[in-house]
């Protein structure tokens, strides 16, 4: 295997509106080329590790992790924009556990300390988290290469000298690339194999890989006319995925070079034990486990509930599901749960919970769910199966104007570096798509949206595509078989579609995290809110271990519980929200009129019909 070529500097659609390839097409292309290795390293960013890791070894390849990274000029803390437009490149490799964790440091960093226009590290933390880390200096945008072709050659050598202080002799490597279009291209790489040869610092061939198939450059190209509003750099240049074939005919004056990604993809191991879960350091009682804990409290909460422990059916119901959750190892995510909900009720704030849990006898008697399940006889096996591995998945409900509040509970009792916000994507939707590339290549706005409403709106969990429209709607179909312009601005939106766009936030999910989540999620911040997000998303956080709680912002509660105040503040009527008839004949003649407007689950036209 050693010695064979690997692509170490390869970006997919995770660098944000540069880079056209999904994940899944990367490796596929790394498996038709042969290649036993890929590396994945995208602008400053580790989105897409989880899901390149699984998928590299579902088709039996070894996956190297790692990030295009920005680097500061001087400090990540300076603010000044003169500086910071002087920034340069680097790219990371994990070359083990270690490495990985290192990574995840240094890139939450750039973005929580260093973000200034791209998230920005420096030299300082790059020592603080070295170890375990490889370093490539790209040919482009590393600092090396920039000052040899600027003349400054001692410079040049004296930068060189303080990475290798940093990452070690064995670690640093000068990358070397084949781009003859660039203007003096060829003379830097000359002096960039000078540099090596007197310093000892090894060559490394690579090609900066922002698309599969050189056929596929207009579209990058209009992705990033997109993305900078219509300027574009009009490349010439090859930036696709090359073949070994090809690597060894640029470079066969250097074959070591080339040998040498192969030899770097087989140093990079990283281990991740995905699918398995950790819970959030609860207190537990002193002396006491958290399955004792929760076996006390479930007992406890009986009495509160109006049911007694000496009954046969409470008893053997409890004990068969604490038996279930015990057996699984959620005793501490209940606690957690009944935790966040008792703060709330205590500090007033409206919550509620949904869904399955609601079968659960332990729930009931915790304080998670206001249902009695053996009441409405609800079975326990929707919520947790004994023979499924499923992980249990309680929604919790909170007043939207006070769901910042539990957040930061959270924040307090595990520690700010402990919790954060699940990070989502937005994407390239099909409309969006043809209205953007028409734009990016000068059409105008009529143009683009003369085309993009003939494509049908997609339905919840089932979005439109390009290619389903065409089917769907004849009229699409015509005008892209008879109009160049609407052919050409399809052909190209239909490529990028599905590109992810840029983060955002869950709507309602939260990782609570037994370790800082730096060891288990690299992290960003939101540009909106300014909140802490994971870098991966709810099923990539999930792969890593650890569990989402939901934490649902619910408008109706807020009304409710605005409702409520206003009643006891003109009335003088306390209302118990959570023990009101559930037999009301007025509220149930309301509803068989209709009158479901405002009425939460309850107000669409099929109800109301």
């Amino acid at each position: 295997m050693a010695g064979r070529y690997v692509h170490l500097h390869t970006h997919s659609h995770y660098s944000f509106l540069q880079a056209l390839p999904k994940v899944d097409e990367l490796v596929a292309k790394a498996k038709k080329e042969g290649m036993h290795a890929l590396g994945l390293t995208d602008a400053g960013n580790m989105h897409g590790a989880i899901e390149f890791y699984k998928d590299m070894k579902k088709a039996g390849m070894n996956p190297v992790l790692g990030v295009d990274a920005y680097v500061a000029p001087q400090s990540r803390l300076d603010r000044d924009q003169a500086t910071a437009e002087k920034r340069t490149r680097l790219v990371l490799l994990a070359e083990n556990d270690e490495g990985y964790r290192n990574l995840m440091a240094l890139i939450t960093k750039s973005f929580t300390e260093g973000y200034f226009d791209k998230p920005l590290m420096d030299k300082e933390i790059l020592k603080a988290h070295a170890r375990g880390v490889i370093a490539l200096i790209p040919s482009f945008a590393g600092d090396v290469p920039r000052l040899l072709a600027a003349g400054q050659r001692e410079a040049a050598s004296a930068a060189l000298a303080e990475w290798k202080s940093i990452f070690g002799a064995d670690n640093l490597f000068l990358e070397i690339t084949h781009h003859p279009k660039a203007e003096g291209h060829a003379e830097k790489m000359e002096k960039v194999a000078q540099l090596s040869r007197e310093s000892g610092v090894p060559l490394v061939a690579q090609q900066d890989v922002y698309y599969l198939d050189p056929g596929d450059r207009d579209a990058t190209e209009t992705m990033r006319r997109i993305q900078h509003g219509g300027a574009g750099r009009n490349e010439d240049e090859d930036f696709s995925f090359t073949s070994e074939k090809e690597m060894r005919k640029r470079f066969k004056d250097m074959p070591d070079a080339v040998d040498r990604s192969g030899e770097i993809a087989d140093r990079c191991s990283v281990t991740l034990n995905l699918g398995s879960w950790v819970f959030p350091n609860f207190p537990a009682e002193p002396g006491k486990t958290h399955e004792q804990t929760l076996r006390e409290r479930a007992y406890d909460g009986l009495s509160a509930r109006g049911l007694s422990k000496d009954d046969p059916e409470v008893a053997t119901r409890l004990e068969y599901e604490l038996g279930v959750i015990i057996d699984k190892g959620f005793a501490p995510y209940f606690l957690v749960v009944s935790d966040l909900l008792t703060f709330a009720k205590n500090a007033g704030i409206l919550t509620t919970t949904r869904g399955s849990a609601a079968g659960s006898l332990v729930s009931y008697a915790t304080g998670i769910t206001n249902v009695d399940p053996l009441a409405y006889k609800l079975p326990f096996e929707r919520f947790l199966n004994p023979e499924r591995p499923k992980a249990p998945d309680i929604d919790m409900d909170y007043a939207d104007n006070r769901r910042d509040e539990v957040i930061a509970y959270a924040k307090q009792k595990y520690g700010d570096d402990h919790v954060a916000q699940i990070g989502t994507f937005g994407t390239l939707m099909a409309r969006a798509a043809v209205r953007d590339v028409a734009r990016a290549l000068g059409h105008s706005y009529g143009t683009g949206d003369r085309i993009a409403k003939l494509i049908p709106i997609g339905q919840q969990g089932f979005p439109m595509t390009i290619e389903r429209a065409f089917k769907e709607e004849p009229e699409l179909k015509a005008l892209y078989d008879e109009d160049d312009d609407a052919k050409e601005i399809l052909d190209l939106a239909q490529r990028i579609e599905g590109c992810a766009r840029h983060t955002g936030v869950h709507a309602a999910g939260v990782v609570i995290s037994p370790t800082p989540l730096t060891e288990w999620t690299p992290l960003s911040v939101d540009p909106k809110t300014g909140k802490l997000i994971t870098q991966y998303d709810m099923h990539a956080v999930e792969d890593a271990g650890l569990l989402k709680y939901d934490f649902l912002g619910i408008k109706n509660l807020s009304i409710l519980a605005d409702a409520m105040d206003r009643v006891r503040e003109t009335k003088g009527i306390v209302i118990d929200i959570e023990n009101i008839p559930l037999d009301d004949p007025l509220t149930f003649a309301m509803l068989a009129r209709g009158e479901t407007e405002g009425t939460f689950q309850l107000n669409g036209s099929g109800m109301t019909r």
